[in-house]
């Protein structure tokens, strides 16, 4: 059985479906690539896809530790490249609620980098991520 279902809509647009639970997502093409910048962008899917994936696997490499990370919340920002178009740099600050132990300061670093979307991204995109404690 499929995943998605992704239906092309014209004008610049589509939207996704997750089939297994029926919820939709729209995307718009960018103002600066023909489009109306009206949704996300399949490129700030990316980011988004990265970033919730880091946040993800934080929060399950903490549970057997009994941190909960609820809250946490991050800031990103995509730099597009041109020749050829592409992100060519990603910008990522999280943003925790509360302060941690080194030990587990080494895990959440460690998780983030090693999500399956951050290790799945090509190495010529530059990633550049800030934690925040506290």
């Amino acid at each position: 059985m499929n995943s998605f279902e992704i239906t092309y809509n014209g004008n610049l647009r589509t939207s996704a479906k997750h089939l297994e639970s029926g919820i939709s997502i729209n995307t718009d093409a960018p103002k600066d690539n023909h489009g109306l910048g009206e949704s996300f962008s399949p490129t700030d899917l990316l980011c988004v896809s990265l970033t919730s994936c880091m946040l993800t696997i934080m929060g399950i490499a903490l549970k057997k530790y009994n941190v909960d990370i609820k809250g946490t919340f991050a800031e990103v920002n995509k730099t597009m490249g041109t020749n050829p178009r592409m992100i060519s740099r990603i910008d990522i600050i999280i943003k925790f609620p509360d302060n941690y132990s080194d030990k587990i300061k080494q895990i959440l670093k460690r998780s983030a980098e090693n999500c399956p979307v951050h290790k799945s991204l090509s190495k010529d995109i530059e990633k550049n991520i800030k934690f925040i404690y506290g």
